[in-house]
């Protein structure tokens, strides 16, 4: 199993390296609108890792393209170091794509087939105009070295590595243009538990080497657990929980939380479960009044289900009605 890795930060930078406030993303479909993402704030610190979990279809995918305008937000605000990305055209957003890239979760449909490594690498470099052919052949070449791939493997094409190969050469491609934070998408999902490791490992070797900021989005705790600095819990497009890493592990507050971490197998056995969760998750079409979760939660009360809670709290913040007196489920 994988043991958690402990850090040393860089002093807090002002601004942060990225800012999300209230941040909404809605998809108009032929069953209406779907709720994808709905009023989530957060900060990231540079060199900071913050995870983000959650259910499949609770939205963490969705946040990680809206941050890059790959999804347009209906509402709220992103700043990177300040600067608003929302609102912005195209042409005004050139400067600053080069500086939050992407991890996609499947490598082999992020790199283009008909192109070798070198020219996948290199294209970055040519769109935002860095440096001739010759600084570009010998930033490819720099790359591969610090992603642990050979020289020669500019010549091939991606077919030809493995998965965890391939994901190297995509984290190399995201750190091309040198950014100041990189999203990952579930990027060791598709891998082997013993290829995940590496890739772990090699995202925390390039943190320490170029102080970049990771938004890590994950549905493994146990893959969290081990790489976060923090960790946001995500459910039905909202933010419930976050915390720092040791103490959402030690006292998860929200009941959501609780039951992801009862889930995770561990040695000598699991966590003895407080309460299972109830019934099916909401569709995002029509999402719960009140408290998102109150459908399924063993402790919910008529508060619940009509206030919604806000995520709220000094370090360690909780969006629960009952965060302070939840010891037992309610007679």
């Amino acid at each position: 199993m994988l043991q958690s890795v402990s850090r040393i930060r860089p002093q807090q930078a002002d601004p942060p390296a990225l800012e999300v406030e209230d941040l909404v993303v809605r998809f108009d479909t032929a069953r209406g609108s779907l709720h994808a993402v709905d009023g989530v704030s957060f900060e990231l610190q540079p060199g900071e890792t913050l995870g983000l979990v959650g259910e499949s279809g609770c939205g963490k995918s969705t946040l990680g393209r809206s941050i890059l305008r790959l999804n347009e937000p209906a509402g709220g605000s992103i700043r990177l170091q300040g600067e608003e990305l929302v609102g912005r055209s195209r042409r005004d957003l050139q400067p600053l794509r080069r500086r939050v890239q992407m991890v996609f979760q499947d490598p082999s449909a992020s790199l283009d087939p008909r192109w070798t490594v070198g020219r996948l690498l290199a294209e970055p470099l040519e769109i935002h105009g860095i440096g001739n052919r010759r600084d570009r052949a010998e930033r490819v070449r720099k790359l591969l070295a610090q992603v642990g791939l050979p020289v020669d493997a500019a010549q091939r094409y991606p077919h030809e590595f493995s998965g965890g190969q391939r994901q190297r050469i995509g984290i190399a491609r995201a750190l091309a243009l040198e950014p100041d934070v990189i999203i990952c998408d579930e990027p060791v999902s598709a891998l082997d538990v013993s290829v995940q490791a590496q890739i772990l490992n090699l995202l925390v070797d390039l943190q320490r080497n170029t102080g970049v900021a990771l938004l890590f989005i994950s549905h493994d705790l146990s893959v969290v657990e081990y790489i976060a600095d923090r960790i946001a819990v995500m459910y039905l497009g909202r933010i419930v929980e976050l915390a720092p890493r040791e103490s959402l592990w030690r006292n998860p507050r929200h009941p959501y939380t609780r039951a992801l971490l009862e889930a995770v197998p561990r040695l000598g056995g699991r966590r003895k479960p407080a309460a299972p969760l109830q019934g099916d998750l909401p569709s995002p079409y029509a999402p719960p009044a009140g408290c998102r979760f109150h459908t399924r939660c063993p402790f919910a009360v008529e508060r619940c289900r009509s206030e919604q809670p806000q995520l709220s709290g000094v370090g360690h913040q909780v969006a629960c009605h009952r965060a302070d007196e939840l010891i037992q489920p309610p007679a």
